[in-house]
């Protein structure tokens, strides 16, 4: 005869490899994070209902054509290249990055156009964005002629 045992043996869950695998997972995304601090450009974005407001002074105004050409305080600049408007904007500013810029561009200027000029800005050192609008002229109604 068999005999069987008495002594019952107690099942238990070893959760040592667990945490080993959670732990080389923390270490894994630890090590593989990338931190990149971005730069950033403060922008104040006009309103449409904005009053007109006399210019400053103590500003630097830049303008962007319909054909996508600059102008620095009326001034218009030799080419379109990005160097040309940083290196006007240094002139202009006398080295004072801390002047406030005024981007007035054509309503139907390219978005590039105005980007790059708006990198050039970044790029110089100027913190102080503001970006005109112009309020829409009043047009006269129409007449329909009948048919």
């Amino acid at each position: 005869m068999k005999f069987k045992r008495s002594v019952r043996e107690e099942l238990a869950i070893n959760i040592t490899p667990l945490i080993d695998v959670v732990f080389l997972l923390l270490i894994f995304f630890m090590v593989t994070t990338t931190f990149s601090r971005e730069t950033r450009l403060l922008v104040n974005l006009p309103e449409a209902d904005a009053e007109l407001i006399e210019s400053q002074p103590a500003q630097i105004e830049i303008t962007v054509a319909r054909e996508g050409n600059y102008a620095i305080n009326g001034r218009a600049l030799v080419n379109n290249r990005i160097e040309t408007l940083m290196r006007g904007l240094e002139l202009e500013s006398g080295g004072d990055s801390g002047l406030p810029i005024l981007l007035i561009a054509d309503a139907e200027a390219t978005h590039q156009s105005v980007v790059t000029a708006m990198d050039a800005i970044g790029q110089s050192g100027f913190t102080r964005l503001s970006i005109a609008t112009q309020r829409p002229e009043e047009v006269a109604p129409t007449a329909i002629a009948p048919n």
